[in-house]
């Protein structure tokens, strides 16, 4: 393992939140079980929200901005849980005021502004980190090692798949009706759709298991008609909803991804297939639990899959501690999330502009 150097810090950690939203509760409660640290501050304009979110965590600092903060200066690292398209712009002062930072996914919503984020944070010298959240997923931890070690040989394809059905059933809420929902479906309110959302994730699951970077890739994005006119209260629908995307990787193998809200049956399902010329892994994280299938010598004459024991991992927010304390190496980093947000730039070029599938335009059924 190799650790950089300069990260080291004695004593408790001091991390100051900043944004309060939804995903704030799991990052605050992901640190406060984590032995030597201390949350101590949290930031939003809104006083209300932040109010309520330091009494229901008992953080005993609020900032109103991210230069109220730096001013008290009181903290050594910072969680990013802004909005997407307000992560660059709330990111680069901590990097400049040399703070640490774990941000959110996406890094940025381009690869301009992304690649910006992770050249500062280089030049700064500090930790940082994007939470990539399946990262934890210990099937995705093991079969990495796996590819890495050699033990389905030269990887030639592979198929993986990020499965939502949010649109198709009010699992997590009714979509029609709830602000949550419907932003995620409208440009206008900063979506870039299921692309945007959960592509990172996906193509993250693929590529850092085989071990390579995206070569060069083509995308079908699709957007259903699912209103009348397409457009619900403010909210006009026009963000896609579904990906199907061809993939050449730097190693010399191809395959595909794939990501839909409206996989009827899966409530966030991600399913990756990758075929070696001496083995194959299947690596499953459905339900909230993960698996790892593998088809070894000398199973291959049978075409026998056996499950595969997955250790436990460490998290996203135990991994970006132990790397500021100079104990693990700050993985995956903003370059990473840089270079992920330069597929999806990529793939963003073949959306074709308003263009929706509407009822209409699907084919007829077989007589």
């Amino acid at each position: 393992m190799t650790v950089q150097s300069g990260f080291i810090k004695e004593g408790p950690i001091r991390l100051l939140i900043v944004g309060t939203g939804g995903m704030a509760r799991t990052h605050v409660e992901s640190y406060q079980t984590i032995e030597g640290v201390e949350v101590v501050g949290g930031v939003d304009p809104r006083e209300g929200p932040r109010a309520a979110f330091l009494e229901r965590h008992g953080i005993p600092h609020g900032f109103a901005s991210i230069e109220e903060a730096i001013a008290w200066g009181e903290f050594d690292a910072v969680s990013n849980v802004t909005p997407d398209q307000v992560h660059h712009a709330t990111t680069l002062p901590f990097l400049a005021a040399g703070k640490h930072v774990l941000c959110e996914k996406p890094l940025a919503t381009s690869y301009r502004l992304a690649q910006e984020m992770a050249d500062s944070a280089k030049a700064a010298g500090v930790v940082n980190m994007v939470n990539l959240s399946y990262r934890n997923v210990p099937a995705l931890q093991e079969a990495a090692r796996m590819v890495a070690r050699g033990d389905i040989g030269t990887v030639r394809h592979f198929e993986a798949s990020y499965l939502q059905s949010w649109l198709t059933q009010p699992a997590w809420g009714d979509w029609h009706t709830e602000s949550q929902w419907l932003w995620r479906l409208s440009k206008a309110h900063g979506s870039k759709g299921v692309l945007g959302d959960v592509g990172i994730h996906i193509i993250d699951y693929a590529t850092f298991i085989i071990g390579s970077g995206v070569r060069d890739l083509n995308c079908r994005l699709v957007t259903f008609d699912k209103a009348p006119g397409g457009v619900i209260d403010q909210y006009t629908l026009d963000a896609n909803d579904s990906f199907v995307m061809h993939l050449a990787l730097e190693n010399g193998s191809i395959g595909t991804i794939s990501a839909t809200r409206f996989a009827t049956g899966h409530l966030n399902d991600l399913r990756l297939r990758v075929y070696g010329d001496k083995g194959g892994l299947e690596v499953l994280f459905e339900k909230k639990e993960s698996r790892l299938r593998a088809c070894l010598e000398p199973n291959m004459i049978t075409a026998t899959w056996e499950d595969v024991p997955t250790p436990d991992v460490p998290t996203v927010y135990q991994r970006f501690i132990s790397a500021i304390r100079g104990e693990d190496t700050p993985e995956p980093d903003f370059q990473r999330g840089a270079e992920l947000q330069r597929v999806l730039d990529e793939a963003e070029r073949f959306e074709t502009p308003g263009l929706q599938i509407t009822p209409d335009m699907a084919p007829s059924p077989a007589t």
